[in-house]
Order: structure tokens, then C-alpha cells, then sequence
């Protein structure tokens, strides 16, 4: 049969297209007519992102300044932040937190990294069983939801403690939560609770605590390794399991914190099993930032947070 020349266009035109989406949907490697190797690079299921407090010692012991925190993410390979509050409680104090802001946004579009969220710490128990310290609590954190906003973060980290019974203080929990939620909503700003300590480290306390809210923007940010019930993390009396935890608290992450401790000399996490936490979160959907948080003392901070990038970049 003879070809038009529209026909023609259109056959090759299709071809093309296949050409392309079969290209697109293999992860093989591909051998040219000279003999040259094309790897086709496949899109990580999630980013990674630093916490500032991987780096709470070096700030504190003034050896890096918390304002240095965009340039020394930058410095160590990373895109994406997540502060902390607590880091910048002096400057808050002395300078007012507009201009510890504005100084944060300016440093982090010099550097070129994103802002993720700030992890608010110290303003008050938002599961309170007093109405009056409740409140307050909520008030406390609102300028971290404005922050957050002229920041360009998706969201800011609260804890959930309170005083009572198991269901005392889901029911204080759920009022506190939903009161700063409905202010950060039309701020685009989503309020996600961490497991840390007490109730919350208990995932189906706090799966509870989020579905009765049931705001878009309430979630949680699951912690690989903050799963102690009762006693502290060096002196825990009660543990709650980890994988168990992490896979209940999932389904309503905006984003996930990969705690480290102390890794062999194969890289990996001797306390954590990453390769299972992370099948975890992607067999979950997640494909956001995964924030690197190293917590341990056999390494530097630097040290540290470059193990658990690589881990994590393994794992991708």
C-alpha cells in the first residue's frame, strides 16, 4: 500500500511517542550502535532534607551560629531545611521574631535551599487539661504559623503533651490541635504532631488523636526512633515498637524524620533497620522529604548527618 505523505507524518509521529514513554518507563541500561552505555536515571521515591538538629551541639557551643544553618546545609550537599525553634529562642527574645525571620529567608535564598517546616518546642501544652493553659498554648504557637508562612514552609512540628488519662488528654489533644488548625488553615500551613515522648510516642494514641480531628491539614511526622512510652530515651522504662509505630503514624505523615544513633562499617544503622523503615514509608505513597536527623555520639554532628545521607541515598 502506497503512503500519503499524512500518513506517513502521523506513523512516525506515533513511533516517536512510543519511542519515548518506553524510554521513560526503563531503569535498564541501554547499549548504543557504539557500544557506549546510556544509564537512565530513575526518580527517587522521596528527597532528603537536614533538621537542624543534627547540628544542636555545633549551635550551641557557639561554633556555628543558628543563622549559618542555611549555608551549612548547603555546604553538606542538602536542598531542603527543617528548623528548630528552640535554636533561635535568644534571637527571638533580643532581636523579635519578624527579624530572626526575615533573616532566616534571606539566608536560605542566598544559599539556594528550601524551608521545609520548623519544629516548635517550649510554648506550652496543647493537651492541657486547664481550657486557660490550652489556649494560651495555641496563641504561643501562632507566630510560628506565621513564620512558617513568610518562610515557604508546608509546616510547622508541635508536640501534643498534656495532663489525665489516656482519653483525658486525647480529648485535650484534639481541641488544642484543631483550635491552631483552623487558624494555620487558610495560611496553607499544616500542623503535624511528632511522636516525642509520653502518649504521643504511643502511634495509636496519636492515629486516634488525628483522625478525630479530621483536618486536611493536621498530620503527623513520624520519628524513626522516638518510641518512648514511659522514661526518657537513655532511661526508658516502656518502648513502643518502632516499625509498628512508624507504619501506623503514615498514613497521615507530611513528613518523616530519619533519627540515627551509630552505624558499622558497612553504613548501616546498627539500632534502626533503615532498609525496613524505609519500605515502610514508601510502602506507604510517601514521596516527599525524608530529614536527616542524627542524634549520636560516636561520630561528629558533620559526620553523622553525611552516614545518614549516604544510608538514605542507598535506599532511594
Amino acid at each position: 500500500m502506497k503512503l500519503n505523505r499524512s500518513t506517513f507524518t502521523m506513523t512516525a509521529i506515533v513511533l516517536l511517542l512510543f519511542t519515548v514513554v518506553s524510554c521513560l518507563k526503563t531503569n535498564k541500561k541501554e547499549t548504543t550502535s557504539n557500544e557506549s552505555e546510556i544509564e537512565m536515571v530513575a526518580i527517587p521515591d522521596f528527597k532528603i532534607s537536614l533538621a537542624q538538629w543534627s547540628l544542636h551541639k555545633t549551635i550551641r557551643s557557639g561554633e556555628m551560629g543558628p543563622f549559618d544553618f542555611a549555608k551549612e546545609a548547603h555546604a553538606l550537599g542538602f536542598s531542603a531545611i527543617e528548623y528548630v525553634s528552640g535554636l533561635y529562642k535568644d534571637q527571638v527574645e533580643s532581636m523579635g521574631i519578624d527579624a530572626v525571620v526575615k533573616k532566616l529567608k534571606a539566608a536560605s535564598e542566598v544559599h539556594g535551599v528550601k524551608n521545609l517546616l520548623i519544629m516548635v518546642d517550649g510554648e506550652g501544652n496543647l493537651a492541657s487539661s486547664k481550657e486557660e493553659e490550652r489556649q494560651a498554648a495555641v496563641e504561643n504557637h501562632k507566630k510560628w504559623v506565621d513564620a512558617a508562612q513568610i518562610l515557604g514552609c508546608h509546616s510547622i512540628r508541635v508536640n501534643a503533651n498534656g495532663d489525665g488519662s489516656y482519653d483525658e488528654v486525647m480529648a485535650q489533644a484534639v481541641m488544642g490541635l484543631s483550635a491552631l488548625s483552623e487558624y494555620a488553615k487558610p495560611k496553607n500551613i499544616n500542623i503535624i504532631v511528632e511522636n516525642h515522648g509520653g502518649l504521643t510516642s504511643n502511634a495509636q494514641w496519636l492515629s486516634s488523636v488525628i483522625k478525630k480531628v479530621n483536618m486536611s491539614n493536621c498530620g503527623t511526622l513520624p520519628d524513626f526512633g522516638n518510641f518512648c512510652v514511659k522514661g526518657s530515651v537513655h532511661d526508658c522504662n516502656e518502648w513502643y515498637d518502632k516499625y509498628k509505630g512508624v507504619t501506623e503514624l503514615m498514613p497521615f505523615a507530611k513528613a518523616v524524620s530519619a533519627k540515627s544513633y551509630d552505624f558499622n562499617e558497612a553504613g548501616n544503622e546498627i539500632r534502626i533497620d533503615y532498609e525496613r523503615m524505609i519500605n515502610i514509608v514508601k510502602g506507604a505513597g510517601y514521596t516527599g522529604y525524608i530529614g536527616v536527623e542524627y542524634e549520636g555520639d560516636n561520630l561528629t554532628e558533620k559526620e553523622g548527618i553525611l552516614a545518614t545521607k549516604k544510608l538514605l541515598e542507598k535506599l532511594q
